[in-house]
């Protein structure tokens, strides 16, 4: 039996005798694109195309497993995460189960032997199927880097303008202050709890009181979000102290928070870094609030000059603690303590905070206050902020548009933008073979223009 990864990279590149696949049930089966390959939490991969039998082709994602009984032996019969599956890819088949997904065993439909297909694997399979690229790819190939990284700044723009102006919106209704929390906390949440952030920062007129120390103030983001567990006896010591401590304002104070609190299945624990885990991000949060200069700090910071290199720096020193006797020494609540403190936040959330965030908020202020030198000052620190970490979506943008091997020089956090925009714009309306997707033509006027006026693409 082949390894599961093997089973992948062959139904990825679709390393099968296309044309003679056969369901466990006898449909005929007709891959029209195998998926994206997740490699986060969820199935294996997202987006496939599918026609089964004479019926029309529909849209879901693939689940590849060894044996049929992979399906509830990994529980995916029970978790929301895979509601989406419209295949389930094994190497034997078994015999058909009511409820499961459609089934389709690859042994004997390989089109090379196993032996073969292995050394292949370590050769080569690591790279993109060059007939799985998006339509717009063959476009993006014709313009010059120059151009497609001037298409990336002007999409960047777009994003950045659209962030700017929901944090206006928000401020007309509740203040700029306010808007600044929401979307902080937004932005802690990071991709998988922006909105169980969000619902807290909402209720940050009930919850805070500017006097309150950090220690309380943890006690009361954590109990309010339902992220306090109630047995301390299976905790390790350090964290059962802490908790004991969190517990003791807790108690006192949680019947008069009761209307806004949180349940705790709202958030989604799994899948992710240890260091991106709520409770650690309120706990930061609560530090903020306590010291109560944040904003002020971010605005002199805004004023001051930073050059390009010295940007993330700067801002990590505005935004970094000097410490916590607990979440220094520890991941989440759970987690044994470390050999050595770690800060509570890294350069690369810095970043994401920054383009997402704070940037934004203060772009939105300077529009509003009318103060167009302190506007095109921080559209230069955007489109000069050095690239963040790669991420799923950047990833995915990459393979769909066949851009794997050109990123644009210097990569930096605003081309990156751009690149999720388009993907949001286009391939997130559109399904994995493109269909009725309008980009490959805007490529190819872009190019068009740029040919006829160097330059004049970057109005488009």
């Amino acid at each position: 039996m082949p390894p599961e990864r093997l089973l992948q990279a062959v139904w990825q590149h679709q390393r099968l005798v296309r044309e003679e696949l056969f369901l466990l049930d006898g449909r005929a089966v007709r891959i029209l694109h195998p998926g994206f390959l997740n490699r986060e939490g969820g199935p294996d991969f997202r987006d496939a195309v599918i026609q089964f039998g004479d019926a029309s082709p529909v849209s879901g994602d693939v689940e590849v497993d060894l044996q049929a009984g992979g399906w509830h032996a990994h529980g995916h019969d029970t978790n929301p995460a895979f509601a989406r599956v419209i295949l389930q890819v094994l190497w034997e088949g078994g015999r058909m189960v009511p409820g499961m997904p459609a089934q389709l065993a690859l042994v004997n439909r390989l089109d090379a032997p196993l032996g073969e297909l292995g050394f292949w694997l370590n050769a080569e399979a690591e790279t993109t199927p060059e007939n799985l690229s998006g339509r717009c790819s063959g476009p993006l190939r014709q313009i010059a880097p120059e151009e497609w990284c001037g298409l990336l700044q002007q999409a960047a723009e777009i994003r950045f303008q659209s962030k700017a102006s929901q944090f206006a919106a928000c401020a007309r209704q509740t203040g700029w202050e306010q808007a600044f929390w929401e979307g902080l906390f937004r932005g802690l949440g990071y991709k998988h709890n922006g909105w169980p952030m969000q619902c807290l920062a909402e209720r940050r007129g009930r919850w805070f009181l500017s006097e309150s120390a950090p220690l309380v103030l943890q006690a009361r983001l954590l109990g309010i979000g339902g992220l306090l567990p109630a047995d301390v006896t299976r905790l390790p010591a350090g964290s059962a102290n802490y908790l004991r401590r969190t517990w003791d304002h807790w108690w006192r104070e949680r019947d008069a928070y009761a209307d806004c609190q949180l349940p705790g299945s709202l958030w989604r624990l799994h899948g992710q870094r240890p260091a991106n885990h709520p409770q650690r991000r309120l706990a930061l949060a609560a530090h903020w609030l306590a010291k109560g200069d944040l904003i002020a700090k971010i605005e002199r910071w805004c004023a001051e000059e930073v050059p390009a290199a010295g940007l993330v720096d700067s801002l990590l020193a505005v935004l970094q603690i000097d410490g916590d006797d607990f979440w220094s020494w520890h991941w989440t609540l759970r987690s044994p303590r470390l050999p050595r403190p770690q800060p509570l936040l890294g350069a690369a959330r810095v970043t994401d905070l920054a383009v997402n965030v704070i940037l934004p908020w203060l772009w939105a202020r300077a529009v509003e206050g009318k103060r167009p030198k302190l506007r095109h000052g921080l559209e230069n620190r955007f489109f000069s902020w050095p690239a963040a970490e790669d991420n799923a979506v950047l990833r995915l943008a990459r393979q769909r548009l066949g851009v794997g091997g050109r990123p644009p020089t210097p990569w930096r956090a605003a081309e990156q933008q751009g690149l999720i925009q388009i993907v949001r714009d286009y391939c997130d309306r559109s399904n994995a073979v493109c269909g009725g997707c309008r980009f490959p033509e805007l490529v190819r006027k872009w190019g068009e223009l740029a040919a006829e006026n160097p330059g004049s693409a970057k109005s488009m």
